[in-house]
């Protein structure tokens, strides 16, 4: 693995995964949570992670930009570093600082929206522009706009949260991310919190931006957009990766018996051999 110091960084290597983890580990207490799982994210990949609760996926994607701290294993971003160096703290300033330059090349939405309920459409998606890339305000304004209409919601720019539907605040939250213009989304389970009518409307624009080439790691348990915009799908169980194959080789033909076994539960008419 080339990992490339950030004080001489510039035009990223293209041949480098957009993300690369290797060995991550962590716990909560005495439970393993991860052990020791490596990944790669291709440029322009969607990748998908399925897998039963409890299995790591969270975890895995919070480690991915630090807000988890890997007890064990590194995480590159197109090739640098971004946690601690070795013998570096985190919590010293240098670390801090490679930190917060590399979370702002990560964008990450939640189950949960987490806008601000008195902050409009457009302030919400506005503030990060603002506050970190510190842009005028008529600047980041247009940008967040941009963001706004390409999620779909020009018109709602000057709706609160409250005004807004589940379905219609999540893909705020989406915009928002984009706005500061990641090299790699993370969604974490982001339409498990949504009425079943408005999970369709979140994954379109998802599935637009897998369409338009961003790159993108997906922990979901939506089966038809793993299998419909996935290009490769990753199935964990017990804080491994178990399987990893494009979809038509996970749900026609999964080689471990713990992937059959989750994909009979949870998709009984799928076809998957048995």
């Amino acid at each position: 693995m080339t990992i490339v110091d950030d004080s001489a960084a510039g035009v990223p290597d293209l041949a480098l995964p957009v993300v690369q983890a290797r060995g991550l580990c962590h716990s909560f207490g005495t439970t393993e949570v991860l052990r020791g799982v490596d990944l790669d994210v291709s440029r322009s990949e969607t990748l998908c992670i399925i897998g039963p609760s409890g299995s790591g996926k969270t975890t895995l994607l919070r480690c991915l930009n630090y807000l988890t701290v890997p007890d064990a294993g590194t995480v590159t971003i197109e090739g640098e570093l971004i946690g601690p160096r070795s013998g570096e703290s985190l919590y010293s300033r240098a670390g801090q600082r490679r930190l917060d330059l590399m979370r702002a090349r990560i964008g990450i939405v939640f189950q949960r929206f987490n806008l601000f309920p008195h902050m409009t459409a457009l302030g919400n998606v506005a503030e990060g522009l603002r506050t970190v890339r510190k842009m005028p305000i008529s600047e980041a304004e247009d940008r967040a706009r941009a963001m706004l209409g390409r999620v779909g919601l020009a018109e709602r720019a000057a709706a609160y949260p409250g005004q807004l539907s589940g379905g219609q605040q999540q893909r705020v939250a989406i915009a928002r991310a984009l706005a500061m213009e990641p090299v790699v989304m993370l969604f974490d389970e982001v339409t498990s919190a949504l009425d079943p009518e408005l999970v369709g409307e979140v994954l379109a624009v998802m599935r637009e931006l897998a369409a338009d080439g961003m790159t993108m790691v997906v922990v979901t348990h939506e089966m038809g957009f793993a299998r419909e915009a996935g290009r490769h799908v990753l199935f964990m169980d017990g804080g491994l990766v178990v399987e990893r194959s494009t979809p038509a080789e996970m749900f026609a033909d999964p080689k471990d018996p713990r992937t059959r076994a989750f994909l009979r539960r949870i998709l009984p008419t799928t076809g998957v051999r048995l």
